[in-house]
C-alpha cells in the first residue's frame, strides 16, 4: 500500500457505469482517494462516495479546473492523475510512482507510445489524435532537450510540492501538456514510464477532437514562449503556495 506516500485523483463528470469500479481498483494502492466531480448528471458522486472516496466539486469549468481544484485537498507526497473512463490501469500506479519515491523524478507520466493502446488507431480521430500528440510531443523535445515519447497522456504521478508550484492555469484538456512545459520550464525532472492505455468501459469520449485542437496549438505556443529558470535544489524543501479551493 502507498496510502501514506499517494493521492489518487479521478477528474469524472457522467462516469457512473465506471467510476466505482475505478475507485475499488485504486483503494487497493492507496486509501487517498479523491475524485473530482464536475456537476455529473447522473449517480457518479454518490457512487465514488459509496466505493470509499472523498467526493469534491470543481466549478464546471473542464477537466483542467478539475485537476486544479484537487491539489489543495492533497496532504501527501505524491499525487496521481487517473481517468475515470477505465482507460487506465490503477495496478500501474506503482510503477508511475517509483521514480519519484527513488529520488530519480519530480514528474512521471505514464507512456501510451511505449506501453501500447487499444484506443490509438483504427480510425481517422485516432491518427489525428496520435499525430497531434506526436507534433506537440516533437516541440516539446526540442524546446527542453528531453526525449519524451507521450505529453498528453493523463496518467500521471507529480510531487505534491513540485505541483504546487507550476501555477496552472489550464481549464481543458490541455493542462496535460501545460503540467509537462511547466514542470520543464520550472528545472524539474520529467521521465516516463510505459503504460497500457486501454478503451474507455463505457460510453464515449467528452473530447471533440476538431473544437479542441487550436486550444491545443495556442495553449502549446504560450508555453514553450515561457522563460526558463532552475528549479530550488531540494523540490521537498520547496515551500508551496496554497492553491485556491473549489
Amino acid at each position: 500500500m502507498l496510502s501514506d506516500e499517494v493521492t489518487v485523483v479521478i477528474a469524472a463528470k457522467n462516469e457512473a457505469r465506471s467510476i466505482g469500479d475505478i475507485v475499488a481498483e485504486a483503494a487497493r494502492v492507496s486509501r487517498n482517494i479523491l475524485v473530482v466531480d464536475g456537476h455529473s448528471h447522473d449517480a457518479t458522486a454518490d457512487l465514488a462516495r459509496r466505493a470509499g472516496a472523498t467526493v469534491v466539486q470543481d466549478n464546471g469549468r473542464g477537466k483542467g479546473d478539475a485537476l486544479r481544484c484537487a491539489i489543495a485537498h492533497v496532504a501527501t507526497r505524491i499525487v496521481v492523475f487517473l481517468d475515470a473512463d477505465g482507460s487506465h490501469d490503477p495496478a500501474d500506479i506503482p510503477r508511475l510512482v517509483a521514480p519519484i519515491l527513488a529520488g530519480e523524478s519530480d514528474h512521471v507520466t505514464g507512456s501510451r507510445l511505449i506501453g501500447g493502446s487499444s484506443e490509438l488507431h483504427g480510425g481517422f480521430d485516432e491518427f489525428l489524435r496520435l499525430s497531434g500528440s506526436s507534433f506537440i510531443t516533437a516541440c516539446i523535445n526540442r524546446r527542453f532537450g528531453v526525449m519524451l515519447s507521450d505529453s498528453q497522456n493523463g496518467f500521471r504521478a507529480v510531487r505534491t510540492s513540485v505541483l504546487r508550484q507550476l501555477n496552472l492555469r489550464e481549464n481543458g484538456t490541455t493542462i496535460e501538456q501545460e503540467m509537462i512545459v511547466k514542470t520543464l520550464t520550472s528545472g524539474y525532472r520529467v521521465t516516463e514510464v510505459p503504460c497500457h492505455e486501454y478503451k474507455r468501459r463505457h460510453g464515449s469520449s467528452h473530447i471533440r477532437l476538431w473544437q479542441a485542437s487550436p486550444r491545443y496549438v495556442w495553449s502549446l505556443i504560450r508555453l514553450l514562449c515561457r522563460r526558463r529558470h532552475h528549479a530550488p535544489v531540494s523540490a521537498e524543501a520547496a515551500s508551496p503556495h496554497e492553491q485556491s479551493p473549489c
